[in-house]
């Protein structure tokens, strides 16, 4: 209740959610947690990319309902018959919103900082997505960007040392949104809270734990667009108020719908229900540097003590199904043949046995304090996992910082075993097995979370990467499935199809795979 009361008087001011005040058109996009940065190569989180997905561009981008790349920043491209230059004609007469020019040279600038780790907000900051998908840094063996070089004013080039399979898909993510140089260099912690692109929107202000406002940026390059005049994206940490504020017309759209409320949304006719096409999973990591989990029969027996069906019963209304790789089926490469781990408490006991731990073992358990698509209830999912794993004489404390903490206590290895999941960022396995699994990505910050190292699935992975054929990477990726599956780093746990909720007079929002809208296109009718 007193966060509905917080709401309504932020809301009142903003003229509710009817999509019309003084400045004009006005969307309030509800969701369950604050972003963490707004400089979308600092993060991770899909809180944030919500958010700075709507400010920025990168060179490309996706189709609007797909993983198709299309252009963007970059209006076209050349490939080298080798595959290792990649030439790319920009955009002219782009501005960014601080009116400085977007060109060839803020290009080079954007993927240079990034490269050398410069400009940071903080010592502990740091580009982890750049290091996720590009091999490291600058200096690392595994970096895959040779040079990025201006040519003239609108055309820059990418060498590479190796061709790199997904290279395009991964340009055209989120976490590449181009920033502009003289904002960064002007103050990079205040860039981080006060971010400056060429996208539809620009940053207003942000009201931490409340509300984001972004406004229209009058000198967008896509002519028409965007329709509305403001965006406000709002906090509200639990689904069922969340709901609640739609119904009394508070917002206008929200994510992070509960299952079972699908149907009472799908039934009013004030309403429009949306499901995302799913491109996620839902996992919980075990911290394999830390005892007990360095032992894999360990981990193996924990994977038999995980009732997933229990699970997607009790939490997801059915909006699931039980997870056995560590990528959804609906990314091509997925290996079917794999069954999983079944529920199974006395394997687990065996297991746990042969291991040293017939009598069990005490760790903590962290449960994640925010709504996701992929886990719509951690602390009630780990309530859940927790009685199981007590069954087989595990016993865990739960904890569950705020969300902020939660991802910083995780990407630096402070957990035992943790919730988490993942958005497709790209429609590529390499941004799941790689991205999530690799030894490249155990650095910390890490999105490795499970600290897993192999040397056997590195080099399966990194041949997958360099492969232009997607029939032989297909191969690869399957393969690298099984040497997971045996390992046992995660317990995956559901593929989620996440449901979203909006008023009726909500026109031209297309829920992306990808978890983050663009809402250029979205309009309010009356």
């Amino acid at each position: 209740m007193a966060v509905l009361l917080v709401c309504s008087s932020v809301l009142v001011a903003c003229g509710g959610g009817s999509g019309a005040d003084h400045n004009g058109k006005t969307l309030i996009y509800g969701r369950g947690a604050d972003s963490t940065m707004l400089d979308p190569s600092l993060v991770t989180d899909g809180e944030s990319f919500i958010v700075t997905e709507n400010v920025f561009n990168g060179l490309l981008g996706f189709e609007k309902d797909s993983m198709e790349v299309v252009p963007a920043l970059a209006e076209s491209w050349e490939e080298s018959d080798d595959g290792k230059t990649w030439t790319f004609q920009l955009r002219e007469g782009v501005k960014f919103h601080d009116g400085t020019d977007f060109n060839a040279d803020a290009v080079v600038f954007n993927f240079e900082r990034w490269a050398k780790q410069e400009l940071l907000p903080t010592e502990k900051d740091a580009y982890i997505y750049y290091g996720s998908m590009f091999g490291g840094y600058e200096g690392d063996e595994g970096h895959i960007i040779e040079s990025v070089t201006a040519l003239d004013e609108t055309t820059v080039q990418f060498k590479l040392k190796e061709p790199q399979g997904p290279f395009l898909a991964n340009l055209a993510m989120s976490p590449f949104g181009l920033a502009s140089p003289t904002a960064v260099k002007g103050d990079p912690k205040k860039f981080a809270e006060n971010p400056v692109g060429t996208g539809p929107f620009k940053f207003e202000s942000w009201k931490k734990g409340d509300t984001i406002t972004v406004v229209k940026n009058e000198d967008y390059w896509e002519e028409g667009l965007p329709k509305l005049d403001k965006v406000i994206f709002q906090s509200i940490p639990d689904n069922s108020a969340r709901l609640t504020a739609l119904q009394s017309g508070d917002i206008d759209i929200m994510d992070g719908l509960n299952p079972d409320d699908s149907e009472t949304v799908s039934a009013n006719d004030q309403f429009q229900l949306y499901e995302r096409p799913p491109m996620n999973v839902g996992y919980l990591a075990f911290n394999v540097e830390k005892e007990p989990f360095k032992d894999r029969k360990v981990r193996q027996a924990l994977n038999h003590a995980v009732n997933k069906e229990g699970l997607i019963k009790s939490f997801y209304g059915g909006k699931a199904e039980p997870a056995t790789n560590p990528m959804p089926p609906s990314i091509w490469g997925f290996n079917q043949d794999i069954e999983g781990y079944e529920y199974d408490l006395e394997k687990a006991k065996e297991l746990l046995e042969e291991a040293g731990y017939k009598d069990g073992f005490e760790v903590e358990f962290h449960a994640m304090p925010a709504p996701r698509p992929y886990m719509p209830d951690g602390r009630k999912i780990a309530e859940y996992i927790q009685a199981d794993f007590e069954k087989i004489g595990v016993k865990t404390k739960i904890v569950s910082p705020e969300w902020t903490t939660y991802l910083e206590e995780t990407n630096q290895g402070k957990h035992d075993m943790a919730l988490l999941g993942w958005t497709g960022d790209n429609g590529d396995p390499d941004n799941f097995l790689y991205v999530l699994l690799d030894k490249d990505n155990a650095r910390k910050p890490a999105n490795n979370i499970a600290f897993y190292k192999s040397d056997k699935l590195h080099d399966i992975l990194i041949k997958a990467q360099r492969e232009t054929d997607q029939d032989k990477r297909s191969e690869l990726y399957q393969e690298a499935q099984e040497i997971i599956n045996n390992d046992a780093p995660w317990v995956p746990l559901v593929y989620a199809n996440p449901t979203l909720a909006a008023q009726s007079n909500v026109e031209g929002f297309t829920p992306h795979p990808k978890g983050s809208d663009k809402l250029k296109e979205v309009d309010i009718g009356q």
